[in-house]
């Protein structure tokens, strides 16, 4: 799980706390952090008795819905530098579990930033939103920061207000950087969600464990995707240059580029060892799809020198082979 963090880096920190840690993206930022700021105290947040996914970093077990033990575990660490990737990520499920979600993406982003204001206020927060807040926007043209957000899912809305909320409670010594990363696969992806669900069904064929069917949603949408770890590269970017940068900035993260979800599937079935027929399951179709979701991308490159190194195609070899080690390892 390698990542190359952004080639220079203009920031110093001392005292790094990451949420959300074991999740999809969270591995990679570990790793990438550890790599970017080896002598700096790093804290990653875990549910309590559970390690830590990597071994360079010290867990500390918090509730972040808990008030008191975010503001206790916040005065103790006093970090300078704060990813906050914990959330209920999937725009799917939120429509299913919308008290969860509001809970998990609001309220526990309220908790991390009254608890920073009061005993962290100079500290760097990078916010993992999502380019999902553009919404019903995007069907005018390419998204860019000055859009004026129309989420259409529980998870959008949450992540919108929780932005804003942020924006207000952190104290204006802090900076606070949100990123709104456009759809991110590879790797370590779980199957809610779609193109690693596909990569999962695709082994599960190749092995004889299922059917040569591939069930799947609206594949005529268009969507701006992102190897995972070309997105934890840009979130390096943004924290090296966090100093240069006005007190609240967003930025989004997205090549410029679009492809139909069925270019995707195309090219991971000439992948695949074995052939099969494409099924459309209507429990796949999601009520808040918009056809297509363009980025201008022209900011972040601008402040940061940013751009993919990853092509589409690699990402879906990575993708695949992961799933088959997956498979593999439970024979």
């Amino acid at each position: 799980m390698s990542v190359e963090a952004a080639s220079t880096t203009t920031a110093r920190y001392e005292r790094i706390l990451v949420t959300g840690g074991s999740g999809f993206v969270g591995r990679y930022v570990l790793e990438a952090l550890a790599r970017a700021y080896p002598a700096a105290h790093r804290l990653s947040l875990a549910r309590p008795g559970e390690p830590a996914p990597d071994q360079r970093w010290t867990p500390i077990a918090f509730d972040l819905l808990d008030a008191e033990a975010v503001d206790a575990a916040i005065a103790q660490a006093r970090p300078d530098l704060v990813i906050h990737l914990a959330a209920q990520a999937s725009a799917a499920q939120s429509f299913l579990a919308a008290e969860e979600t509001w809970r998990v993406n609001f309220d526990g982003a309220f908790n991390l930033a009254s608890a920073l204001a009061r005993h962290a206020p100079a500290a760097v927060l990078l916010f993992a939103s999502t380019a999902d807040v553009y919404g019903a926007s995007l069907v005018e043209g390419p998204a860019h920061e000055d859009m004026i957000p129309r989420p259409l899912s529980v998870y959008a809305r949450s992540k919108l207000a929780a932005e804003s909320m942020l924006a207000d409670v952190l104290p204006q010594t802090a900076r606070l950087i949100v990123a709104r990363p456009f759809s991110h696969i590879g790797p370590g992806q779980d199957k809610r969600f779609a193109v690693a669900s596909f990569a999962a069904q695709i082994v599960e064929i190749e092995r004889g464990r299922a059917e040569p069917r591939l069930s799947v949603g609206d594949l005529s949408v268009q969507r701006d995707f992102l190897d995972v770890r070309d997105v934890v590269d840009a979130y390096l970017r943004l924290i090296a240059v966090a100093p240069d940068l006005p007190a609240r900035n967003v930025f989004d993260i997205a090549s410029g580029e679009t492809r139909p979800l069925a270019s995707l599937v195309e090219k991971m079935r000439a992948l695949a060892r074995r052939d099969f027929e494409i099924v459309v399951d209507p429990d796949r179709l999601r009520p808040a799809d918009i056809p297509i979701a363009r980025c201008a991308a022209g900011k972040m490159r601008a402040a940061t020198g940013w751009s993919p190194r990853r092509t589409i195609d690699e990402t879906l070899v990575d993708l695949l082979d992961h799933w088959r080690a997956a498979v593999e390892a439970t024979k």
